[in-house]
């Protein structure tokens, strides 16, 4: 269970009317709703089985998420179970969650008595009375919950208007008595608006905000206040604030009134301190001298300075004043009850047998003295930072110097020690050496200029809006130009090989013309593919379309550009054509002799497929009665079943006409 109990995610407890509305109308749309006696016995059974299961598994359902989702008190943080038990009574809670329970295991045994019944039931009326029964026992049991039902909603309302606190967490806890200051405090520590007003009690529950030290976060509890009388007495707000301060492990800021003007004087304040002071044990404390701005603590009488000292003495605590008005002597309150409490806390951690684990696996190494010589501190300079070489290395440093370098030019090499790095394969001189050395090898000292002067001066990327490595080759220009004519000889030559072997004919090898005849083929093949392709993807244009295309100008062009005389062609075009219009005239005159025939014929292109091959309009009609006789055995199979919804009568005679008896209108 959670440490911070998420109240506002109870669902919302229904009333048994709203409960039995709810459960009954969900099975009347989730279930079959057609039944007949003409069915077989098994499945008028299993029809209203299934009613009786279906319902009894939604009320078991619902009664589990509402027991489900409010908390159990034995299983939650003691703070939340005490809380609970202060707003709501204990066996009150208790009381209405297990008679829901008890509720629930009757609903489960119901059905599975009636479910048992209606397999023994031998018509279509037992069954439906049984089902009957079943659905209104249920429905009578959840009616006999109702009171529970409305005070576990009275309950969720209420839980989920509480703050979400975490008992556990770094927290500061303000008490005292009403109208002292402890809202104003809160709202100037943290981002809360509680209300403030000039009359005691303006707080009635708790109020939760949240602030930042040494980059954590802290809640701040704000408690209503509390009178010093028995805590017998005490009302439902006084005792949430005792709830908090007995079970939350926080520092304590107690809150007093030096100017009494929230109506009770500094002995009562104080008074009610030593009466809750058992509540403050093992826990910071921290008393707060509000209202400094209408009176000082040196203006405050010698009893009343006399009460206060008492106070801090015997109990050991600090006294801050302070003024939620002018926000003095604020942050000090705050830095010293979190510092308080966050030294408690480590303490509290060091004493656990948790630490001890923890350093019984860590192994801290402190070094032995091994004589007793006496070491100081040491810090070798540059110049010892150097390798130390041997006499033959020297040796050859010397003779590489005299090679690279001229004498009069550098340096003298008898008044100097030269040492050799081997590392960077340079020339080292002690007296001119630095750190900075071994940063990386100087590659500038081996440029090629004419000048020696110039190898170190830098040199810059960009000048005059150009770049300088373009020009660093001043033979840049006869090199392109030496390479341009390279080019050209190279291109010359190439063609003059080609030439040469269309001159002495080119032969194919017998492997290079077999390649070729592969290639050849995998194109056909291609060619092929495509072709089908292109047919099957593509519609075919009807033969006038084509016709189109193919006009006598476009075929003669064709055959004269392939080498053809068409001339033959045209004259067999035109000769076919002229048969075709001796023809379209003797049809023509065929129209006078035969114009009844063929008004017939094209009437009987103009019948629709219905009508062809029959005789006369009785047998059409003849036709379609068969027609529909055929179909009629088809058409059974598509007729409504038990689970289609679909009212044939709006208003069925035997429900709406006539006397009716005791429950003939209750249909579910």
């Amino acid at each position: 269970m959670p440490q911070v109990y998420n109240f506002k995610r109870i669902q919302v407890v229904p009333s048994s009317s709203d409960f039995i509305d709810i459960i009954l109308s969900k099975t009347n749309r989730k279930t079959p709703t057609l039944i007949h006696k003409g069915y077989a016995i098994q499945r008028i059974r299993a029809f209203y089985t299934r009613k009786v299961k279906f319902t009894q598994q939604n009320f078991h359902e619902k009664l589990e998420q509402i027991l489900t989702d409010f908390p159990i008190l034995d299983e939650i943080h003691p703070f939340y179970a005490d809380l609970i038990n202060v707003l709501y009574d204990r066996d009150h809670y208790k009381l209405a969650l297990g008679q829901l329970n008890t509720c629930k295991h009757l609903v489960d045994n119901l059905g599975s008595d009636y479910v048992r019944l209606l397999k023994y039931a031998d018509s279509l009326y037992q069954c439906k009375q049984l089902k009957r029964a079943a659905l209104g026992r249920m429905c009578t049991l959840m009616r006999k919950q109702n009171p529970s039902l409305e005070y576990l909603e009275q309950v969720r309302q209420h839980l989920s208007r509480l703050p979400s606190i975490d008992p556990n967490t770094r927290s500061l806890i303000l008490c005292g008595y009403p109208n002292v200051g402890k809202s104003s405090f809160m709202n100037i520590l943290t981002k809360a608006d509680v209300e403030v007003q000039p009359y005691a009690f303006t707080t009635k529950s708790l109020f939760v905000g949240h602030m930042d030290y040494n980059y954590s976060r802290w809640q701040v509890i704000d408690t209503p206040g509390l009178l010093d009388h028995p805590l017998g007495d005490c009302n439902t707000i006084e005792m949430q604030s005792i709830t908090a301060l007995a079970h939350i492990v926080a520092a304590i800021i107690f809150v007093i009134d030096i100017s009494e003007k929230c109506g009770y004087s500094i002995e009562e304040q104080i008074n009610l301190f030593n009466n809750i002071k058992p509540l403050f044990s093992n826990k910071p404390l921290i008393v707060a001298a509000n209202k400094t701005d209408l009176i000082t603590p040196e203006e405050l009488t010698e009893e009343q300075r006399n009460a206060l000292f008492e106070l801090e003495q015997d109990n050991d605590l600090v006294i801050i004043p302070m003024s939620t008005y002018s926000e003095e002597g604020l942050m000090d309150v705050k830095q010293h009850a979190c510092k308080t409490l966050l030294d408690q806390r480590v303490e509290t951690r060091m004493k656990s047998k948790h630490v001890q684990t923890i350093l019984n696996r860590i192994y801290v190494a402190q070094p032995k003295k091994r004589d007793n010589k006496e070491r100081t501190v040491y810090n070798p300079s540059e110049e010892l930072l150097q390798k130390k070489l041997t006499n033959q290395q020297k040796k050859e440093a010397k003779q590489q110097l005299k090679e690279h370098i001229k004498l009069n030019d550098y340096f003298s090499m008898n008044n100097i020690n030269i040492e050799y790095n081997k590392d960077y394969g340079d020339i080292i001189d002690p007296e001119t050496f630095t750190p900075d050395y071994y940063k990386g090898t100087d590659w500038r000292k081996n440029y090629l200029l004419k000048n020696d002067e110039w190898k170190f001066d830098n040199i810059p990327e960009f000048y005059n809006g150009k770049n300088v490595a373009d020009f660093i080759d001043p033979d840049i220009e006869d090199l392109l130009d030496e390479l341009e004519r390279e080019e050209d000889e190279r291109l010359r030559l190439l063609q003059a090989q080609i030439e040469e072997d269309d001159e002495l004919g080119f032969e194919l090898s017998e492997e290079d013309q077999a390649l070729i005849e592969l290639i050849r083929e995998e194109k056909n093949i291609k060619k092929q593919k495509h072709f089908v392709n292109k047919s099957v993807n593509s519609s075919a244009l009807p033969r006038i379309a084509k016709s189109r295309e193919r006009t006598p100008a476009k075929i003669k062009e064709h055959l004269e550009s392939i080498g053809i005389d068409p001339s033959m062609m045209l004259e067999e075009v035109r000769s076919r054509s002229k048969s075709k219009s001796k023809s379209r005239g003797r049809s023509k005159s065929l129209d006078i002799v035969l114009g009844k025939k063929r008004k017939r014929i094209e009437n009987e292109h103009s019948l629709s497929m219905s009508e062809k091959g029959l005789r006369n309009v009785k047998q059409r009609k003849l036709a379609d009665k068969m027609e529909k006789e055929g179909q009629r055995k088809w058409n059974k199979g598509g007729k409504a079943g038990e689970a289609d919804r679909r009212i044939v009568q709006k208003l069925p005679k035997h429900l709406f006409s006539g006397k009716r008896g005791v429950g003939k209108t209750d249909r579910r």
